[in-house]
């Protein structure tokens, strides 16, 4: 069975095994305030272009975006996401289990649009009946988004924009961040994100790392566009993370599999997470291009390591006896649209296997 389920069946990079067997005996402070976090941190610091970062390492995708929210958000807050953000669909109202409501705005391939999210930040503060709503107080993305899309440098400034003009501050969900990175056309930098975000994370779960999130808040003194703040964005973040039960004891577990993403490779001098998230994106793009000439549909343009390819449910049965893929949803004439998921692990001789099928 050929397997392209999602991006994070597979275990971790090669280099990251070795080093977890290297320093298995090694004895280190726990909560990540040891040597090797400490490494991490500076390295991903550095990858920012943000001297100034404060970097925490949390261990999946779903507790990093409740905890951070959880620690921006003002108890009366709630948080603009798409309605088709992760945060919405996806994580079980985890954010709304800690007492804020998501606030969801219809997406234009999966984005929030800066347009949409100043229309109804207009609506919400020029209501005389706010007193009665919840306000928004952050404005959620994910780069990429659920569809496989990316917002483009432009866009993301025109949000951030919209977050000062309202006081929002603004946060990244980077579950997939590497294949943004890596994909066709991106031209949004890890530095721009700490350049205009308040927080966001590099996701390690799905590019490279056994398990792991790095949490980065770029300027960790202020918040950037929530100018009456009175704290830092960062203050007591650790014990938020105890109290909501997502800190790790064994720290440097997580610490070491960000030393090693955020080493520069020998052999090609760039750094082992863009490696990763390329690899995973050159194999998807093969499989997109592949489809295309076949006659297949696809329902979304993503340029990342994610397709959604539309099957008959002919050609999904035939399929599924040799390859494991994802349910999406049904088409008005009966259709399915599907997901195929590569990684960084991604075989390209599974590849050439799936497109002998198609």
């Amino acid at each position: 069975m050929l397997h392209f389920d999602s991006d994070y069946m597979e275990g971790a990079i090669p280099a990251i095994i070795e080093r977890l067997a290297e320093t298995n005996f090694c004895q280190t402070s726990g909560y990540g305030t040891d040597e090797i976090c400490e490494s991490a941190r500076a390295r991903i610091a550095q990858a920012c272009q943000a001297p100034e970062a404060a970097v925490y390492f949390l261990v999946g995708g779903t507790q990093t975006n409740a905890v951070v929210l959880d620690q921006i958000l003002q108890p009366w807050e709630g948080v603009i996401s798409a309605s088709t953000g992760h945060i919405n669909g996806h994580e079980a109202g985890a954010v709304e289990g800690l007492g804020h409501k998501i606030l969801p705005l219809a997406p234009t391939d999966g984005k929030l649009v800066a347009a949409d999210v100043r229309a109804y930040c207009e609506a919400y503060f020029g209501d005389a009946n706010r007193d009665h709503m919840v306000a928004p107080g952050v404005v959620y993305v994910s780069q990429p988004t659920e569809y496989g899309t990316i917002y483009s440098l432009a866009e993301l400034e025109a949000l951030s924009a919209v977050c000062d003009e309202f006081d929002l501050a603004f946060f990244a969900d980077g579950a997939r961040l590497g294949y943004a990175l890596a994909a066709p056309g991106a031209d949004a930098t890890l530095a721009d994100l700490a350049r205009l975000c308040d927080a966001f994370y590099v996701g390690g779960t799905k590019v490279g790392a056994l398990f792991g999130e790095a949490v980065v808040f770029p300027r960790p003194a202020t918040c950037r566009h929530r100018k009456g703040a009175d704290r830092a964005i960062d203050q007591h973040f650790f014990t938020i993370v105890k109290k909501r039960g997502a800190l790790l004891a064994k720290g440097r577990m997580l610490g070491i599999q960000f030393d090693e993403l955020f080493a520069t490779d020998e052999v090609t001098g760039s750094l082992r997470y863009l490696e990763a998230g390329a690899h995973g994106v050159t194999e998807a793009q093969r499989l997109v291009q592949a489809f295309r000439e076949k006659g297949y549909e696809l329902a979304i343009d993503s340029p990342t390591n994610q397709l959604f390819p539309i099957l008959d449910d002919q050609a999904h049965a035939r399929l599924s006896q040799d390859v494991s893929f994802s349910f999406w949803e049904r088409t008005p004439d009966g259709r399915t649209i599907t997901r195929f998921a590569c990684s960084w692990a991604t075989r390209p001789e599974d590849v050439d296997a799936l497109i002998a099928l198609l």
